[in-house]
């Protein structure tokens, strides 16, 4: 490929046509003096266009600066074509699209949104339902295991393995309430006090006529107080 330098500075000559500024708006600044550098007593590096290319924040910083010169410049020209810079505020700019195409994507934003939330209700409620889930089975576990020891400790208590049933007291308090309730609890090993005062009051005999019983052993089992026989009553009558 043949490098037309002539050819090509003859098209740009064509090109070139002699317009005013206000036509071209073409304007070429190097950058705007760093005055950070200045108060800082420090000689800005890029103010001849040397910058180190490869080093990102002084390239931007560059390219802000020139854009500041340029604005600098530009300004007063514009003024001075008299071309305005600031919008009026009665200015009225035409939407590019249309009422009904924006009043589309608001429905069409808001469905989405709609979804997205019943997605996350879905995923809240399926998340109750499992923990609901496994707090029932560890509730069923420990009814189990509760259920276990209960006849666990009736079988003890039936072979006299033991002659208490701790799960029959429940949740009761120790202290004065169960000091009161061991007092009230019956001596299952011989008679309650309710047997004993029947038989001090009334003696064992067996039969009519007096006759003495005779325990397991063979001895009488006698009485003080023994009731009068039937003449003795009788004497004493016609007294």
């Amino acid at each position: 490929m043949t490098n037309n330098a002539e050819g090509l500075k003859q098209c740009l000559a064509n090109f070139r046509k002699d317009l005013p500024w206000v036509e071209r708006l073409d304007l070429t600044n190097p950058p705007a003096d760093d005055i950070i550098s200045k108060l800082e007593g420090k000689v800005s590096t890029a103010a001849d266009g040397q910058i180190n290319a490869d080093d990102d924040f002084q390239r931007e910083m560059f390219f802000y600066r020139q854009a500041q010169a340029t604005v600098m410049e530009a300004l007063p020209l514009l003024k001075q074509h008299k071309i305005y810079t600031k919008r009026p505020e009665d200015y009225f700019a035409e939407m590019a699209k249309s009422d009904q195409h924006m009043q589309k994507i608001r429905k069409k934003l808001i469905s989405k949104q709609l979804i997205i939330e019943k997605s996350e209700k879905a995923k809240k409620l399926r998340e109750q339902r499992k923990y609901g889930k496994k707090v029932q089975v560890e509730v069923i576990q420990k009814r189990q295991k509760e259920k276990k020891a209960m006849m666990s400790a009736v079988k003890r208590y039936q072979k006299g393995m033991t002659d208490k049933l701790d799960f029959l007291e429940g949740d009761q308090k120790p202290g004065k309430d169960a000091a009161q309730g061991a007092k009230k609890t019956p001596n299952k090993k011989g008679p309650n006090s309710k047997r004993k005062f029947k038989d001090q009051k009334w003696p064992t005999r067996k039969g009519a006529g007096g006759k003495k019983s005779m325990g397991k052993k063979g001895k009488n089992v006698g009485n003080k107080n023994k009731r009068p026989g039937k003449a003795a009553r009788k004497k004493a009558k016609t007294r």
